[in-house]
């Protein structure tokens, strides 16, 4: 007749203390690589970011070094209530809406393509994903002198051999001055529409192809597929897209510097660049910092919208998988 042996409890509480230990042990030595680029992140992004919170509230303009001093809100109150600035937000609302949408509409359209099996998809994918792949001062240098420049640009050019083929006298326009906002938001769009199509690209393939199978059977046509099917599928990436391209278009400056340098007058001064004509054109230190709060506050509440729907998209998903 065999005795069962028993575990003593204080051998099993021993050994569960040491597991924690060695948990808790491995867990402290996990978060130390961590460690260094939380303080990198800190020392470059907060500490910038809490010393130009500072200068907002300065009097401090350079051209005046015996003016400076504590001012309050004041200059807060003049990025307000200031003509230049109020031009250059309706004028960042215009850029900003009219390049995401723009870029949404075409990227979706270039995504429903590749969704599609065909001889060459990939190269096709890697060749309209290599205008974001440019830097974009360069690449608005190459809009600007390939493609706009009236005496030897691309849109001049095709007008000359149109004009040639039908015999007319093709105008030679001065495409940057005659739609100045319209050049810059062609070159945005050109540059987001990648990362707008591989968003909606991404929501395109996650779509259960069972369901889009049943609505053929049933005699759906591609618009009603796409309508009742993947455009409700799509809502969240489309939201996200957009989110994003607000966030990343809101500090658009290259373009508007390289292109347009904000003119003719002030026809495209956009917030960053109005920002950085008062830094160093008027230098009011104090009311530039104050402008540049007032954009990463923007930001940060576009972005808080923009994580919340990555949230709620994260959620969705793995309820799919389970």
């Amino acid at each position: 007749m065999s005795t069962a042996t028993s575990t003593p409890p204080t051998t099993v509480s021993t050994a569960r203390e040491n597991a924690e230990a060695r948990e808790k042990k491995l867990g402290r030595r996990r978060r130390r690589p961590l460690l260094p680029a939380l303080i990198f992140l800190v020392v470059v992004t907060q500490i910038p970011f809490v010393v130009t919170i500072g200068m907002s509230f300065l009097n401090w303009n350079i051209l005046y070094p015996k003016d400076t001093g504590f001012g309050g809100f004041s200059n807060y109150a003049e990025v307000l209530s200031d003509d230049r600035m109020r031009s250059a937000m309706w004028n960042t609302v215009v850029m900003v809406t009219s390049s995401v949408f723009l870029s949404l509409a075409i990227g979706t359209g270039l995504a429903l393509l590749l969704n599609r099996k065909f001889f060459g998809r990939g190269i096709v994918r890697t060749l309209l994903i290599t205008p974001f792949l440019i830097m974009p001062m360069a690449s608005s240098l190459m809009w600007k002198h390939l493609i706009y420049n009236p005496d030897y640009g691309l849109l001049n050019g095709i007008l000359a051999w149109f004009g040639q083929i039908f015999g007319f006298h093709a105008p030679q326009i001065v495409w940057v001055s005659a739609a100045p906002m319209l050049a810059i938001v062609i070159t945005l769009t050109w540059t987001w529409t990648p990362f707008m199509m591989l968003i909606t690209l991404a929501g395109l393939q996650s779509q259960d192809s069972d369901v889009t199978e049943a609505a053929t059977v049933d005699g759906a046509g591609a618009w009603q597929q796409f309508r009742f099917l993947t455009l409700p599928h799509l809502r969240q990436y489309l939201e996200l897209a957009t989110v994003l391209g607000i966030i990343y278009l809101l500090n658009t400056y290259d373009q508007v510097f390289a292109i347009t340098q904000g003119g003719p007058g002030s026809a495209t001064t956009n917030l960053p660049y109005e920002i950085y004509l008062t830094a160093f054109r008027k230098y009011d230190y104090g009311e530039a910092a104050a402008a540049g709060v007032i954009i990463v506050i923007i930001s940060v509440i576009v972005a808080n919208f923009g994580m919340r729907l990555v949230s709620s998209l994260v959620t969705i998903e793995t309820g799919k998988k389970r």
